[in-house]
């Protein structure tokens, strides 16, 4: 259990880390859309490293008049 732990733990690291090579934490997200692919990268983790590119398209609904 301590070791799937740690390999969790490892995978989001090398995640972020692949998130920060990509400048995602330049400042704070301007929409749905790019806080879900910071999100998405990190839980990729290593997979970025292997040419995976995770990108996440959402809209907000808009507000009822």
């Amino acid at each position: 259990m301590k070791f799937l732990g740690a390999l969790i733990v490892i995978w989001l690291i090398i995640g972020g880390l692949a998130a920060w090579q990509r400048g995602y934490f330049g400042g704070a997200p301007g929409s749905c859309a790019q806080a879900g692919t910071v999100a998405v990268t990190i839980v990729a983790g290593p997979l970025n490293y292997l040419g995976v590119n995770p990108q996440i398209a959402c809209e907000l609904p808009q507000p009822s008049k």
